[in-house]
């Protein structure tokens, strides 16, 4: 992971005929971390969709060196498989091997629930598991939405821990949260709309 790389260029976003934010301008080298903060619906989210190429920037360009893995509310697990089953598609889709799941599960303190339907999961626990689902990909580059999120106090550390690992490993984390995060950040990134900036 030590070439991992991530830079943005004069991005903008446009949603719903709304010019969330414009002009944002980002570098992150291996083992750095980004914090984005900012009001709801100024474009955090959105920021990491682009980031992950799910959405196309209205102005801007983004360069990657490195797959990325985006953990957002949309956890994408199956309701009706297992834990473990569930994780296992995304291992097919994403072609990395299902051997990583005891580990990626234990990690996060849900290999108990390995064999549970994820339709049977608290809040938490589906988050652990979709966060699970980052660790499995092996991406250097990894995209956190809200990451703690209906996650109790233990639980956030145990995933700063997580970050600190990746980033020790050369990896790039970029993190859009309201709350403090559980692991330092090297760049704070508050988006503000134009209008916020003209005035």
């Amino acid at each position: 992971m030590s070439g991992a790389a991530l830079s943005l260029r004069g991005i903008a976003c446009l949603r719903g005929g709304r010019l969330l934010f414009t002009g944002l301008d980002l570098d992150l080298a291996a083992g750095a971390s980004a914090q984005i903060a900012g009001p709801n619906g100024i474009g955090k989210s959105s920021l990491l969709r682009i980031v992950a190429g799910l959405l196309r920037p209205f102005d801007g360009t983004i360069t990657r060196d490195g797959a990325v893995a985006l953990t957002d509310e949309l956890d994408a697990l199956d309701r009706d498989r297992t834990v473990h089953d569930a994780l296992a598609f995304w291992a097919r889709i994403d072609e990395v091997p299902a051997a990583r799941i005891a580990a990626a599960l234990d990690d996060l303190r849900i290999g108990h629930l390995a064999d549970i339907p994820v339709r049977m999961l608290s809040t938490g626990q589906r988050k652990r598991a979709a966060l699970a689902r980052t660790l499995i990909t092996g991406a250097p580059i990894w995209l956190l939405d809200e990451p703690a999120n209906g996650l109790d106090v233990e639980t956030a550390a145990e995933l700063g821990r997580l970050v600190d690992r990746h980033r020790a490993q050369g990896g790039i984390v970029l993190a859009a949260s309201h709350l403090p995060l559980a692991w330092a950040q090297d760049v704070t990134l508050h988006l503000h709309s134009p209008q916020e900036s003209a005035a």
